[in-house]
């Protein structure tokens, strides 16, 4: 049944493009595709009608339904006839308020995923953000990931635009040989729309302030000999920065100049459970990342943890859960981020899950103190040890894969619990059993 759903919202999808010509924007990557998409949303919408992927609808049924503009019929055969009475309409009628602009996330699980998206919904501007060992089974090396994500960009045209990560060496290479224009984004001189000054806002904390100083992100971009400042709220990490200059360079194809998106960019905020600062208890911070986890973003949240300078006397928690189908990868990279944990010297690590007791390990191997590791089961019991556990001032990395359920800490740990469905990932539906 879903092979034949998928093929009729593929021909609804098609003809509807083709009946409105929206722009298509196009957004791949192992790695913070989601953050990139809602800061290209916050620097377009202000300017023209978009329409943004929502929820996980990045597949063979979910793109074709932001296409339409509708909602899944999840198991229900009614709901799905309903859904294909309401994309005829759509094509055979016309509505004056269909998107000008289309922002599209496209997953890939398995080699022929973005070929199968991009034949029948083709894109105007192609962003790829990074290769990264995520969802690694079906791809023996990084380099057949690079070669899938590679795919989006190669199918546009020569008035198409392609987005590429500079500080990717694999995406940086996709632009070799492309009929598009190509704008490279990042923190390296090999950029073309370049970031440099990165800071915290707030980071000249006092034992009085302590973490509450802390309010965002600035840095200054340049491009085309132009220069504007940035400042994000409420985020910290480079991970933030990296979403926001794709945005960036996603402005400037489609015709904004750099001071209207940095103030469009003011409005930014990151998707649930993505670096983002929540207040916890005790007068604590929380850094909540815990939407997903993989050995990369792993390593750049503990830097971030790393970089915050505290007042003597606060601590420092890396809490972290297993990070998932990462295939032969999965030792090697929990042993890699354990060792990151006692590098960075960071007071104390709990870890969450049976394949996180080789991060454990890893650390206790690299010289941190036992008496400062901690190992639970479940997210559960590892958020109930933290309340007791924390102090007034202490700073909380939380992150782990989705199926680790860590956002539960977060909830534990939060001072406004009541507020957990309007800032915490996964507090609907199946995930609240």
């Amino acid at each position: 049944m879903r092979a034949v759903i998928a093929k009729i919202l593929r021909f609804f999808a098609r003809n509807v493009l083709q009946k409105y010509q929206p722009d298509v924007v196009g957004v791949t990557g192992s790695i913070g595709k989601t953050s990139a998409k809602e800061a290209i949303f916050t620097v377009l919408s202000s300017e023209f009608r978009v329409r943004k992927t929502e929820k996980n609808y990045n597949n063979e049924l979910g793109l074709p339904l932001t296409v339409l503009g509708l909602e899944t019929g999840g198991r229900n055969p009614f709901s799905w006839l309903m859904v294909m009475v309401r994309a005829a309409k759509l094509w055979l009628l016309r509505s004056v308020n269909y998107p000008e602009i289309l922002i599209l996330e496209m997953g890939a699980d398995r080699p022929g995923d973005i070929k199968y998206l991009t034949d029948f919904v083709p894109c105007t501007v192609g962003v790829v953000t990074g290769v990264a060992p995520v969802h690694i089974e079906f791809f023996q090396h990084l380099e057949h990931i690079a070669k899938e994500k590679n795919t989006l960009v190669k199918s546009l045209g020569r008035e198409g635009t392609a987005v590429l990560n500079a500080d990717d060496e694999l995406v940086r290479a996709m632009a070799e040989g492309l009929k598009a224009k190509v704008i490279t984004y990042g923190f390296s001189e090999h950029a073309s729309l370049r970031a440099y000054e990165e800071r915290v806002s707030g980071q000249d904390l006092s034992l009085k302030d302590g973490v509450e100083a802390i309010r965002g992100l600035s840095f200054k971009v340049s491009y085309g000999g132009s220069t504007v400042p940035v400042f994000l709220p409420s985020v910290v990490g480079r991970h933030s920065v990296n979403a926001a200059l794709a945005a960036i360079a996603v402005g400037v194809a489609c015709g904004i100049n750099l001071v209207r998106i940095s103030e469009n960019l003011k409005q930014y905020r990151p998707p649930k459970g993505r670096m983002n600062l929540i207040d916890g208890i005790k007068y604590t911070l929380i850094i909540d990342d815990t939407y997903n986890s993989s050995p990369i973003p792993a390593l750049a949240a503990l830097d971030v943890l790393h970089e915050i300078q505290l007042p003597t006397g606060r601590h420092k928690f890396a809490v972290l859960g297993d990070m998932l189908e990462l295939g032969g990868y999965t030792e090697k990279a929990h042993l890699e981020v354990g060792r990151k944990v006692a590098e960075l010297r960071i007071d104390y690590l709990v870890t969450v899950g049976e394949k996180s007791q080789s991060t454990a390990n890893a650390a206790r191997g690299a010289g941190m103190s036992p008496d400062r590791i901690y190992s639970f089961d479940n997210s559960r019991e590892a958020g109930k040890f933290l309340q007791d556990r924390v102090e007034q001032g202490d700073l909380i990395l939380v992150k782990g894969s989705q199926g680790m359920r860590m956002e539960r800490i977060v909830k534990e740990l939060m001072a406004e619990p009541l507020r957990a469905a309007e800032l915490l990932c996964r507090q609907e539906g199946k995930w609240l059993q």
